[in-house]
């Protein structure tokens, strides 16, 4: 039998020269397959720009957490493609087994009957077969790009839609504004279905979605900052909608931005009918949240092992412009705390805005190293990264892989250890994940 990397390469030979994004594609497939996305149980579907995960993150803890089972689909993965598929279990759900995803690969081919597809299409449909055929009470289904031609967007009526907050990103297929990708995001509002609004960064992306949300009817259309709102207090997160107000544990999951992301959480599983999951199980949820390489501090690892005593290693894998700025932020409020030397590893795509991600680390990041990303043909060389960072402002040098970027922040003589933040990719954070020996789980 084939495993599920043999049936991934042989779905690469299936892939159309050029991607035109369309669902004509998967629904003759899902058709072939009797339909399970119409088998499905209730789904929260959710899209954005930045926070998409994280939002899915905080929601399958809060669901476990009050003894529910989620079904769970994201995407990129970081070390294996299982990730991207979890089925749901009450106490805990698990990633796909290798035998259960190549079955069901191996029936998408046989459905698909060498029909052009893209990849991400043929798999999202086997992960929709798979969520189809394992009981739960809920499937959190994530947006892979854009949401109106996404592959995931042959939901009907889906319990819930979410567009987490709006930025430029692949501006190949979502076009090079604000308002065109917000439009797009905005495809997977439904008539008569619920619609949660993240607090958006952009007022253009705001008043596009709103706008769309109306358009379709979508309702009840739900707004961060005006149905619902969320603040720190005293160490605390502090949420509030048109009913209730909960004061609970701030978010395990490092950063201000994620107080927007959980707050967007709390208000999807309201709206989709979990609203009675207690704040018991709100309390677990913030605090048991799990969502590797983004803000992950790794503290033990063959990577880990290379730092010095007392230096901090981070791992982030944002990688556009406004993620650049939420990571600066969010290194920035570390810095208020203790004042360790800031020193970048990064790591750039190609097709990624270079200078509007290390921008936001000018003045605040002491040194950068950059480095290439294995595996991707799309990556930046280093030295290209290197130059770009220069002319921004910043202290920038080249080193052939991550493990030597950290044996040569070990030789800068700083005048305390420093604070070392891995980012630029999630191909570069899951290669980073891999080489330490901490894998997500």
């Amino acid at each position: 039998m084939d495993s599920s990397d043999a049936l991934l390469a042989r779905f690469l030979a299936l892939h159309p020269r050029t991607i035109d994004l369309s669902l004509g594609r998967i629904e003759r497939l899902l058709a072939r397959l009797n339909h399970p996305e119409r088998r499905l149980p209730p789904v929260i579907h959710v899209a954005g720009t930045n926070g998409k995960g994280s939002t899915i993150a905080f929601m399958r803890a809060i669901l476990e957490a009050g003894g529910l089972a989620a079904h769970v689909y994201t995407s990129p993965h970081l070390v294996r493609f299982h990730e991207r598929i979890r089925l749901g279990g009450i106490g805990g759900g698990r990633f796909v087994d290798e035998e259960v995803l190549a079955d069901a690969f191996r029936r998408c081919e046989g459905a698909n009957a060498g029909e052009p597809i893209t990849v991400f299409e043929i798999t999202t449909a086997a992960a929709l077969l798979l969520f189809s055929e394992y009981p739960a009470d809920v499937l959190l289904l994530e947006v892979g790009l854009g949401g109106r031609v996404d592959a995931t967007n042959v939901i009907d009526a889906p319990a819930c839609a979410v567009v987490t907050p709006i930025g430029r990103d692949h501006a190949e297929y979502l076009g090079d504004t604000v308002e065109s990708v917000a439009t797009e995001k905005a495809g997977i509002f439904k008539r008569g279905c619920p619609a949660v609004i993240a607090a958006q960064d952009y007022a253009e992306a705001d008043t596009v979605l709103c706008r769309q949300a109306e358009r379709v009817g979508a309702g009840p259309i739900i707004i961060g900052n005006q149905d619902f709102s969320v603040h720190e207090e005293r160490g605390r997160l502090v949420y509030q909608d048109e009913t209730e107000l909960f004061d609970l544990p701030k978010p395990r999951l490092a950063g201000r931005h994620q107080l927007v992301n959980a707050s967007t959480a709390i208000a999807a599983l309201r709206a989709a009918g979990f609203g009675d999951i207690g704040t018991i199980a709100l309390e677990r949820g913030l605090t048991g949240v799990d969502w590797p390489g983004r803000l992950q501090r790794l503290g033990k690892g063959r990577l880990a092992a290379l730092v010095a005593n007392g230096a901090e290693l981070w791992l982030d894998g944002g990688h556009n412009m406004d993620g650049g700025r939420i990571l600066a932020a969010a290194m920035g409020d570390l810095g208020e705390r203790s004042d360790a030397p800031l020193v970048l590893i990064v790591g750039l795509l190609g097709t990624k805005d270079a200078d509007g991600f290390l921008r936001h680390f000018v003045g605040l990041a002491r040194a950068l190293i950059a480095v290439p990303i294995s595996g991707q043909v799309a990556a930046r060389p280093p030295e290209e990264v290197a130059e770009i960072a220069e002319r921004a402002g910043l202290s920038a040098r080249v080193a052939h892989s991550v493990e030597a970027a950290l044996v040569e922040v070990g030789n800068i003589a700083f005048e305390r250890p420093p604070r070392i933040l891995i980012c630029g990719s999630l191909y570069l954070a899951g290669q980073v994940l891999a080489a330490n020996g901490t894998p997500p789980v």
